[in-house]
C-alpha cells in the first residue's frame, strides 16, 4: 500500500508538462507539500532540540515568533492542498499533502517538548537542513523557471531525489563534518606559533578578509581539485560528483561523504589557522553555499566576458560537460585566474556543453551503490 502510494506520488511529481501548467492544481500541490514537509520537520527539531537541531539555530527554534512560522507553513500547506484537491482529478499530491500536514499538527499538540542540548551530545542537523533548502530553493527554483539554459528540463527531473538526499546527509552530519574539517586546524593550532599573522589577518575588514579567504581557498581547492581528476585512487571518489547527467542548483549536492570531509578540511585549514575573524568565515560559508548553487544551476544570461575573471554557470558546466574538450578543464571555484595560467581554462565563446556525466557511466544509480563505487575494486575500472 505504502509503496504503491510512493509509486503514484513520484509519478504526479514528475507528471508532463502539459499536466504541470498553471491552473492544473499541480503547482499548488506541489508547493503545499513542500511546506508540510518543511513544517513537520522543523515540528519534530523543535520538539527533540537536543537530538535533530544545531546549536546555532536551536536558539531560534525555542523563539516564540518561530512557532508562528511553522503555524503559517501547515495552514499554507492545508490551504494549497484544498486548492490542488480541487483543481485536480488525480488526488495524491493534496491528500499527501493533508496526511503530513495533519501528522505534523498532531506530533505539535500530542508530543511534550524536550529539554536543549547536553553538554558533548551528539545531534543531527535536521533543521539545518530544511532551513537551507527552503533558502535556497526559494531563490533558484523560481530563477531557473525565469531564466533556464535548458528551458525543457523540470525541478522534479531524473535523479533529483538521490541528489536530494545527498543534501540530507550533508546537512543531518553536520556535526561529524564539522569535526572532521576543524580537526586538522586544531592540530596546527595547538602546535604552531602563529599569533603575529592571526593578529595582523583578524584585524583587517570584513570586506578584505572575505577577499583574502575567497583568493585563499581557490588556490588551494584549484590543486585539489586537480588531483581528484588525475590521481585515479581520488578521481573514483569525485566521480560521483561527475556522474550527474543534469545540472541545476542541487546537483552540487552530489558528493560523496569521504571527498566532503577531505575537501572541506583541506580548504578551512588555512583559513581557521591563519586566524581570520569569525565573522568573516561565516560569511564565506554562506557565500559558499549559495555560490555553489548559482555554479550548478540550470541558469543562462551572464555576459560571455564574465566568464574570464569570475567563475559563472557556463564556465563550471564546461567542468562537467562530456564533450572530449571538457575533460579536466575549469578546476577553479571562484576566479579562474589559475586555470588561465596553467593551461585548464576553456570558455568557447556564447557556447554551452551539449551534455553532462562521464562516458560510458561508469558510476552506478542511487546513493548506496554510489557510496560503496569508489570503495570496491574492479578490475574493468
Amino acid at each position: 500500500m505504502v509503496r504503491q502510494i510512493r509509486q503514484k506520488l513520484r509519478a504526479e511529481l514528475q507528471s508532463p508538462r502539459a499536466e504541470r501548467q498553471f491552473g492544473t492544481g499541480w503547482i499548488a500541490g506541489t508547493l503545499g507539500l513542500a511546506s508540510a514537509i518543511a513544517g513537520l520537520a522543523l515540528v519534530i527539531s523543535l520538539k527533540f532540540p537536543g537530538q535533530l537541531s544545531t546549536p546555532e539555530l536551536q536558539a531560534v527554534l525555542l523563539m516564540g515568533w518561530f512557532r508562528f512560522v511553522i503555524i503559517g507553513l501547515l495552514v499554507l500547506a492545508f490551504g494549497l492542498a484544498t486548492l490542488s484537491l480541487a483543481l485536480r482529478p488525480n488526488r495524491v499530491l493534496g491528500l499527501t499533502t493533508v496526511a503530513v500536514a495533519l501528522t505534523a499538527s498532531l506530533i505539535g499538540v500530542v508530543f511534550p517538548e524536550t529539554s536543549g542540548f547536553a553538554n558533548g551530545g551528539v545531534f543531527f542537523g535536521l533543521d539545518f537542513f530544511i532551513l537551507n533548502l527552503v533558502f535556497l530553493g526559494f531563490i533558484f527554483i523560481p530563477l531557473e523557471r525565469l531564466f533556464p539554459h535548458r528551458p525543457d528540463q523540470t525541478v522534479f527531473r531524473t535523479e533529483w531525489r538521490e541528489d536530494l538526499f545527498y543534501y540530507l546527509v550533508s546537512s543531518m552530519m553536520v556535526q561529524v563534518l564539522s569535526y572532521m574539517t576543524l580537526a586538522p586546524s586544531g592540530l596546527i593550532r595547538s602546535t604552531t606559533d602563529l599569533s603575529s599573522v592571526q593578529s595582523f589577518l583578524g584585524s583587517q575588514p570584513l570586506w578584505l578578509q572575505i577577499i583574502e579567504i575567497m583568493i585563499l581557498t581557490d588556490f588551494v581547492q584549484y590543486w585539489l581539485h586537480r588531483a581528484f581528476h588525475r590521481i585515479p585512487a581520488l578521481w573514483r571518489f569525485h566521480a560521483v560528483h561527475h556522474s550527474a547527467e543534469t545540472m541545476d542548483w542541487i546537483a552540487g549536492a552530489r558528493m560523496h561523504f569521504f571527498e566532503v570531509i577531505i575537501l572541506r578540511a583541506v580548504t578551512a585549514t588555512p583559513m581557521f589557522v591563519l586566524g581570520f575573524s569569525e565573522a568573516a568565515l561565516h560569511a564565506y560559508i554562506l557565500i559558499v553555499y549559495v555560490y555553489s548553487s548559482v555554479l550548478h544551476s540550470n541558469l543562462r544570461g551572464e555576459p560571455s566576458w564574465l566568464g574570464r575573471f569570475l567563475a559563472t554557470p557556463r564556465f563550471h558546466h564546461w567542468h562537467h560537460g562530456i564533450e572530449r574538450e571538457a575533460i579536466d578543464v575549469n578546476f577553479s571555484i571562484h576566479f579562474p585566474l589559475l586555470d588561465r595560467l596553467f593551461g585548464t581554462y576553456h570558455l568557447p565563446q556564447d557556447k554551452w556543453p551539449s551534455g553532462y556525466g562521464i562516458k560510458g557511466n561508469p558510476v552506478p544509480k542511487g546513493y548506496w551503490s554510489q557510496f560503496l563505487y569508489p570503495l570496491r575494486r574492479d578490475k574493468r575500472r
